[in-house]
């Protein structure tokens, strides 16, 4: 990850800003992702447990996704198939 990357935190939220760096973030899920990632030596207890149910979270997410792109590639493919079948 990168030290100087720009972070948006809507003025009307709440921003979660690492103890450590200072980073703000909109979400305390992102704030726990970024500790874990970014400082894994300096953590609690309590902080890695955050972490580790964030990362749980988001890779669950991402598997949900995947298996969702997989099913639209399927179906993108055999929707040409068919139409080339009727087309020829």
């Amino acid at each position: 990850m990168t030290d100087n990357a720009d972070t948006d935190v809507p003025p009307d939220a709440t921003a979660h800003a690492c103890e450590r760096c200072g980073r703000p973030f909109a979400d305390e899920e992102y704030l726990a992702l970024h500790r874990g990632l970014d400082h894994p030596g300096d953590l609690s207890a309590t902080e890695r447990a955050a972490f580790d149910d964030a990362r749980e979270r988001e890779e669950e997410k991402l598997q949900r996704f995947r298996l969702l792109a997989l099913g639209a590639l399927v179906v993108l493919y055999f929707g040409f198939l068919m139409t080339y079948a009727v087309v020829t």
